[in-house]
């Protein structure tokens, strides 16, 4: 019976295997093969311009790259894009989840109108804030400027990267405010019924009461956008084009600029690389930090 049974789950086993080895197989090369030819050809010599010179350059490409100012340029403005959009997105989110839980006029229609932004496409999002909304002469930031008496700004040119993150951050905002609106309807009224009733006031509530209950949400927020953050290219792409300089160039448009720009292969084979082990490093410290938050 028991040799039965152990044939019956080895049997089984073969089985399931069968079925799911063309789907691993084929996620397997989907992933494995890209893999595969960005780190060879970051290990050759492949400029576009210069056909004549090939070969195997070893490790020239990365020595170039990390003695290239424009490497670390691009990986600060790429660190302080993500951390200043985080922090905009999750604390703005979880005001406006407390806000949309109370029961008000309109509450439906303002949660959808809240919300809609996230499903407009990157570049839809960058022209219509960089024609309507930051334009100097006719956008409507200018106009309000020029009511209150103050000089219209070139928002673009005077706060290149504070442009960027505004209109990352108004984009990504409806995205931390659905994931901890969500997370919110499920926080026990009778709670934070009887803590007011102990005399905790509307602040007290929200430190010990709601800020706990939404501590997995922030985290599944906190690791969801900075892995999409990471590879912000369509709003510097349609604004700015990476500058002035490189004052809003970060690490997926310095590989763009690296790879159709100049048309150095092996040169942006060698950032895609360095990108790759970047987010695998943040990819792995934000896993750990939602494990543990779940465990708790």
């Amino acid at each position: 019976m028991n040799n039965t049974r152990a044939s019956g789950r080895t049997v089984g086993g073969l089985r399931t295997l069968s079925l799911q080895a063309p789907a691993v197989t084929l996620l397997l090369l989907w992933m494995l093969v890209p893999l595969a030819m960005t780190v060879w050809f970051s290990l050759q010599r492949y400029n576009l311009l210069m056909p004549g010179m090939t070969g195997f350059a070893g490790l020239e490409n990365y020595e170039y790259l990390f003695t290239d100012p424009a490497l670390w340029s691009a990986m600060g403005t790429t660190l302080l894009m993500v951390g200043w959009v985080l922090v905009i997105t999750v604390v703005g989110g979880t005001l406006l989840a407390v806000l949309f839980q109370q029961e008000f006029l309109g509450r439906g229609i303002a949660r959808v109108l809240a919300i809609s932004p996230f499903f407009v496409m990157p570049t839809v999002s960058a022209l219509v804030w960089k024609n309507m909304m930051m334009h100097p002469a006719n956008g409507v930031l200018s106009w309000l400027a020029e009511l209150v008496g103050l000089p219209a700004l070139d928002w673009f040119s005077s706060l290149p990267l504070t442009s960027i993150i505004i209109i990352v951050s108004w984009q990504w905002l409806p995205f931390a405010l659905l994931i901890l609106l969500t997370a919110m309807q499920s926080l026990d009224d009778d709670q934070v019924e009887a803590a007011r009733m102990d005399g905790a006031g509307p602040i007290a509530v929200f430190f010990f009461i709601t800020l706990p209950h939404l501590k997995r949400a922030i985290s599944v927020v906190i690791m969801i956008e900075m892995i999409f953050l990471l590879t912000i290219f369509a709003e510097i792409f349609v604004t700015t084009s990476g500058g002035p300089g490189l004052a809003t160039t970060n690490l997926a448009y310095l590989i763009y600029i690296r790879a159709l720009l100049d048309f150095d292969v092996g040169t942006a084979s060698a950032g895609g690389v360095i990108a790759i082990i970047l987010a695998n490093i943040v990819a792995i410290f934000l896993v750990r930090m939602v494990a543990k938050n779940l465990e708790s």
